[in-house]
């Protein structure tokens, strides 16, 4: 009998025993729901014995919880090359030929002898992809800075939606550059959908002839979402998320667009996100400066101006007390949509967080 692939049902509370302990004794003991939830498929590599040798998984396009039997020997041999040739293989039957992997530094080689490209690295982990579209595409397809553009900074954005504190923020960068991108990140786990922020970010930015907003695609998605399941602890997980994040923007988009500065908010509500604009300041500069710029405040109070609040008061029906709150073309949309938004709240959208 040859070493075989096998599908693991991890729904199986005696095969899900069985994979957890293979990986812990190789390092890997973070089973958070937040990690294994987004698992779409998981496989195991069996020996002669029907010993499992070796696991891995796979959520949405990553590739995640790759182990092999001896894994400081092994990873980057026979045993580590077929189990990721067979989550490429479920991938491509599935319509997807671009995937990425987070993982440990020390695996970088081996994941690069099986043709991925790495695309940032940190101490604590890197991100690599493989496949197309991929990151050269990506760039290709955004908006070419005119000639004449000297200065180039760039925001990134949620805009959950896209309210005068964004908007304020544009301006500011598009008053000090001779061009700005903005990037809106590009997840539907929000209260609107991707294509509603985008839309909705154009509209409110329009009459500003030297931005150019663009969706984040696969290299602009929430921070939070890198796979972190490999690192000891949560304090570790989003110093390596937050610099993982930077690291791809300096490396992928920052040199190649020429982009000398990033525009963020001040943090005063969140802390997470907070301590992601200190890895900005750490990470960026000297090549990328960092203006971080105080948000701005609703009229005639010190409350600053919150995507958060805006959905909250959708929740509780508030729709005209927006107009203080977000850009005309926001507040139309809103209150065209005001039942269908109200509707996803009621299904169970979070409308907390950023």
């Amino acid at each position: 009998m040859v070493e075989a692939i096998k599908d693991l049902y991890l729904s199986s509370p005696p095969v899900k025993r069985q994979w957890e302990n293979f990986l812990k004794k190789r390092g890997i003991d973070d089973f958070a729901s937040q990690e294994t939830a987004s698992i779409d498929q998981t496989i195991g590599l069996f020996d002669e014995q029907d010993q499992l040798v070796g696991t891995g998984s796979i959520a949405g396009q990553t590739i995640k919880y790759i182990a092999v039997e001896d894994d400081a020997h092994a990873a980057s041999g026979a045993r580590f090359n077929q189990v990721v040739s067979a989550l490429e293989n479920r991938l491509a039957e599935q319509g997807c030929f671009h995937l990425f992997v987070f993982t440990k530094p020390k695996y970088q080689a081996a994941f690069e002898h099986v043709g991925f490209k790495t695309l940032a690295k940190t101490d604590y982990g890197l991100i690599l992809e493989k496949g197309t579209p991929n990151i050269d595409s990506y760039r290709q397809g955004l908006k070419q800075r005119p000639a004449t553009a000297k200065t180039v900074a760039a925001i990134v954005m949620n805009a959950n939606p896209f309210t005068k504190g964004h908007r304020y923020l544009v301006e500011k960068a598009a008053r000090e550059n001779d061009w700005v991108y903005v990037f809106v990140v590009n997840q539907d786990v929000s209260l609107f959908t991707t294509k509603e922020r985008t839309d909705l970010v154009r509209e409110g930015t329009k009459d500003l002839t030297n931005v150019a907003v663009e969706n984040g695609g696969d290299y602009m998605v929430s921070y939070l979402s890198f796979p972190a399941y490999f690192v000891k602890d949560q304090d570790q997980a989003i110093a390596y998320q937050t610099a993982l994040d930077a690291s791809l923007f300096k490396e992928q988009l920052a040199k190649p667009l020429g982009i000398q500065k990033r525009y963020v908010g001040t943090e005063p509500l969140s802390h997470t996100t907070a301590l992601y604009n200190e890895a900005l300041k750490n990470i960026l500069p000297p090549e990328v400066l960092v203006e971080e710029v105080p948000r701005l405040k609703a009229s005639g109070s010190d409350q600053v101006v919150s995507a958060t609040e805006v959905r909250q008061k959708i929740k509780e029906e508030q729709v005209n007390d927006l107009a203080q709150l977000v850009p005309e073309s926001t507040f139309d949309f809103i209150k065209e949509n005001q039942k269908r938004l109200q509707e996803r709240i009621l299904k169970g959208q979070q409308i907390n967080g950023n």
